[in-house]
């Protein structure tokens, strides 16, 4: 891999590059893993920069952690204060706390054109570094996301490092996750809603494994982690203001032998945000200023309906007969046109595996969400996120009868994930 790093790495800055590339300091050739961090008017980086200085580098290795402190060129005059501040903060962080096994570096970032500022563009001006800087020294090296408001388990860095040496298949991993549900950093409003909301996208990740489908993982930006070569063969993380991580992740799942690490934790932050239009902020602060009581999510019936189609799918393979299938799933192909995609797929394959493997390319998280809100507007509404977490416990065998709160059922889901073996 060593010679072909550097060439797959001119090839992407080549056809991907962004803007002229800043961090020109000299390599260290154990350098093991880059970690990136986009901050965007963030009073409290220190902390979660702390919080990597106390992992552990495993001896013979090094790490370099860059945090991207960004906005555009129309941010609010308090925000760009705030960006000032945190950078004079984090180059002073850096002179203290640089070591032979772990450097922090800090890149100012305050042109964003207005169009393009966001969280997709600052993790890629920040992992376009780490991919150059990986190239200088022929190294297929490990790029992990982090974000500025999180938090991680001392043995984090060692997690990963051996993680990726374990699995040298592996294009990425999903990193095992857990919001903070208590304590005196934020409101018992937010802390409440975080356990609906990290609920909810438990309940959703594991009813889609339910149904039988490859290719499912959390996609949360602040705790994924992809090799340097993945990252530039699949162009690279994309400049969308939000869902950046969604969009990302699904291009370098679909390499196969994608992975999950769980014998490590992420601590993302439960507080209310402004700063993306939808996602973990924007929804713990709809949540906390809902009239309604109550979080719903989408109905366990719609996971039921989609298993059986992938079931049949599996079975049958390029002769799906989907007429003894469900209504929901007669009409969502026959809107979205899927019957032409399948004979498409299968005129394509020559072989049964080859079918599936196109199959599930074309009907990936992109089409699940479409039939997932497609059921949820023509066929089953929404319902309480604990009733639907109970019916799909109670499917699993994970409990025998169903469980009085939401607390309850995050701690069942966590413990389903955390002991969930990908090979």
């Amino acid at each position: 891999m060593a010679k072909e790093m550097r060439s797959i790495a001119a090839v992407y800055f080549d056809r991907f590059n962004h803007r002229e590339l800043e961090l020109n300091s000299p390599v260290p050739s154990n350098l093991e893993l880059i970690i990136v961090i986009p901050s965007y008017n963030e009073p409290n980086l220190l902390e979660s920069l702390q919080s990597l200085k106390d992992s552990f580098v495993p001896l013979g290795f090094s790490v370099e952690v860059i945090t991207v402190i960004n906005h555009g060129l129309n941010a609010a005059e308090n925000v760009v204060r705030q960006n000032e501040t945190t950078t004079i903060q984090a180059n002073r962080f850096s002179l203290k706390n640089n070591s032979e096994s772990i450097t922090f570096k800090t890149l100012e970032v305050f042109d964003m054109p207005p169009k393009k500022a966001g969280v997709g563009l600052a993790r890629k001006i920040g992992m376009d570094e780490a991919l150059n800087r990986f190239s200088k020294i022929n190294k297929d090296g490990v790029i992990v996301c982090f974000d500025a408001d999180s938090f991680c388990e001392v043995n984090y860095f060692e997690s990963i490092i051996f993680h990726f040496k374990k699995h040298p298949k592996t294009p990425g991993c999903s990193i095992h996750f857990e919001h903070p549900l208590e304590g005196n950093n934020h409101t018992i409003e937010e802390y409440n809603a975080i356990i609906s909301y990290e609920l909810h996208l438990r309940y959703y990740k594991n009813a889609q494994q339910y149904t039988g489908l490859p290719f499912v993982f959390h996609t949360i930006g602040s705790s994924m982690a992809v090799r340097a070569s993945a990252y530039a063969k699949q162009g690279g993380m994309n400049k969308r203001k939000a869902g950046e991580d969604f969009y990302f992740l699904n291009k370098i799942i679909q390499l196969g032998s994608f992975t999950e690490l769980n014998i490590t934790t992420v601590v993302p932050s439960p507080r209310i945000s402004d700063r993306v239009p939808f996602g973990t902020g924007k929804a713990v602060g709809e949540i906390v200023s809902a009239e309604q009581g109550g979080v719903e999510t989408y109905s366990f019936r719609t996971f039921v309906e989609l298993k059986e189609f992938v079931s049949e799918v599996y079975e049958n393979n390029k002769n799906i007969n989907a007429s003894k299938l469900s209504g929901l799933i007669n009409q969502f192909i026959e809107e979205k046109e899927l019957d032409l995609k399948i004979d498409e797929i299968a005129k394509n394959a020559n072989s049964e595996e080859a079918f599936i493997t196109r199959f599930f390319k074309v009907f990936d998280a992109f089409w699940i969400m479409k039939y997932i809100h497609f059921a949820r507007d023509n066929f089953h509404k929404q319902v309480p996120v604990l009733d639907a977490s109970n019916e799909l416990l109670l499917e699993l065998g994970v409990i025998n009868q169903p469980l009085k709160t939401e607390l309850e059922a995050l701690i069942k889901f966590r413990i389903l994930d955390k002991n969930r073996v990908v090979s």
